[in-house]
């Protein structure tokens, strides 16, 4: 690979890493933020180029006054910085913003034809798979014990179905072992099945390359879905690329102003693509900032940031198995980094892993990630459950009781991250080990939070909501988190 940037010059263009947060029992100290799996932070600049469009913010397409032009430039060009970030052919392809990936693969279900059939994969984002469920017969390949693709049970799957398959989905790294997926053979796979293949980007954008391909490359990836806020752009928005006639071959999914041509009480025509998947005025400067984020780590060099984030990853792997106790999951080799993302998921024997997130929050100044992360068939079986235990949970679950849920804690890394981080963190692991940590904690109401009796988060030092009212309840939100 390229020589890759020190880690200081990449944590520079990031904004907030070196920001300290209030520890428990008195005292602050620099966060150190390990879930970039779940959002990243925005890069420097992204901000400073929404800080010089925001003066010039207008409303898009068909406006005449400078700034109308401005804004509508700068939309449309933001499509196409996106198109090539993933090498699209946009004279027959089109890319679709939107909120983000979940919103993105949902309007491709919603064209899929009745009573079509797609192939997924048990190592899924609920995201790529549960639309799926919703518009179509979905059949499910199942991975290996360590959570790799099975491609035998793929091929067997595609063999069985051939001729049938309307569409496969796959993610292209996972939000959970980092795996990388071989995107481009399984689409070959696919299209000689007579199928298009579909590539949930959303983990894999910000960690490495993503070349489309020719549309008439036996290796084309017909559509790509990407979230910003994976991007270190989080100002949602997402975008979906993909085939211009598979989009007007139905009509709009949200119909509304922006997706019409024309109007009668007795006639629709839609716009082509992508207005008539862009529903009523559009996030402009999410697009903005998706497209600064795209040109911004293209001008870094995917190969660098991997080449950083493989050296990272490995020496996390191996730090972490001195913390007595400690459960890794997926592939726990450092000479197989090059095969995943930096994403590193774990258990500690006899700490429940919501308690353990929760310490290192609120005693570490760490933010890590704990659960099933949207990936509940997925997580399952990397915890080995059997069918019976799986169903007992989910009745217990269902039926209202909260306690002892599956799940495991989550460490991701930015491309700002490095070895101070993955210190902290094993630091706090080890001392949690001991039982050396000064907090007792309580469940909360809803789903799966502790926080240490006494403790007040004093949030308004660091950022109040304006209009918000003085009696507003502090504390985590009762929505789940799955």
């Amino acid at each position: 690979m390229a020589d890759v940037k020190t880690a200081p010059d990449l944590r520079s263009m990031v904004l907030g890493v070196d920001r300290e947060v209030p520890l428990l029992g008195g005292g602050r100290t620099r966060y150190v933020y390990l879930d970039n799996a779940a959002s990243t932070p925005a890069l420097v600049s992204v901000a400073e180029a929404l800080e010089r469009f925001m003066p010039y913010y207008s409303s898009v397409h068909r406006g005449t006054g400078f700034k109308s032009r401005l804004s509508t430039r700068a939309y449309d060009d933001a499509h196409r910085v996106v198109a090539r970030f993933v090498g699209a052919d946009t004279a027959t392809n089109t890319v679709i913003f939107g909120k983000n990936s979940t919103e993105a693969i949902n309007k491709v279900s919603h064209c899929l034809p009745e009573d079509a059939l797609v192939v997924s994969t048990c190592m899924e984002h609920h995201s790529n798979d549960l639309p799926w469920r919703d518009h179509a017969r979905v059949v499910h390949v199942g991975v290996t014990p360590e959570g790799r693709l099975d491609e035998e049970d793929f091929d067997r799957k595609l063999a069985r179905f051939a001729g049938e398959i309307e569409l496969v989905a796959v993610t292209g790294a996972s939000n959970v072992t980092g795996y990388l997926q071989p995107v481009h053979r399984l689409a070959r796979k696919a299209h000689e099945a007579g199928a298009r293949i579909l590539v949930d980007c959303a983990q894999l954008a910000p960690h490495r390359p993503i070349d489309m391909l020719a549309d008439d490359h036996p290796e084309h990836l017909d559509f790509v879905v990407l979230s910003a806020h994976k991007m270190y752009a989080p100002y949602g928005t997402g975008a979906l690329v993909g085939p211009r006639e598979y989009f007007l071959r139905c009509g709009p999914d949200y119909s509304g102003g922006g997706t019409v041509k024309a109007v009668t009480l007795d006639h629709v025509h839609w716009h082509g693509v992508p207005d008539r998947g862009e529903a009523g005025s559009p996030n402009v400067p999410g697009a903005v900032a998706m497209a600064v984020a795209a040109s911004t780590l293209m001008e870094i060099g995917m190969d660098r940031i991997a080449a950083h984030e493989a050296r990272l990853t490995a020496y996390a792997l191996n730090r972490l198995m001195e913390v007595p106790g400690m459960v890794l999951y997926g592939s726990s080799d450092p000479d197989e980094v090059e095969e995943r993302v930096g994403v590193i998921p774990f258990n500690l024997e006899g700490v429940y892993h919501f308690l353990l997130t929760a310490i290192l929050g609120y005693e570490g100044g760490i933010g890590a990630r704990s659960g099933c992360f949207c990936a509940h068939p997925y997580v399952l079986s990397l915890l080995g459950l059997s069918p019976a235990e799986i169903e007992g949970w989910r009745t217990r679950f269902v039926g209202g009781d909260e306690s002892g849920l599956p799940g495991m804690v989550r460490m991701s890394f930015g491309l700002y991250s490095n070895e101070d981080d993955v210190d902290r963190m094993v630091e706090m692991l080890r001392r949690v080990a001991a039982g050396d940590y000064v907090g007792r904690y309580r469940k909360t109401p809803g789903l799966c939070m502790f926080v240490p009796e006494g403790y007040e988060d004093r949030m308004e030092t660091y950022f109040r909501l304006q209009g918000c009212p003085e009696d507003a309840t502090e504390g985590a939100s009762t929505l789940p988190e799955s």
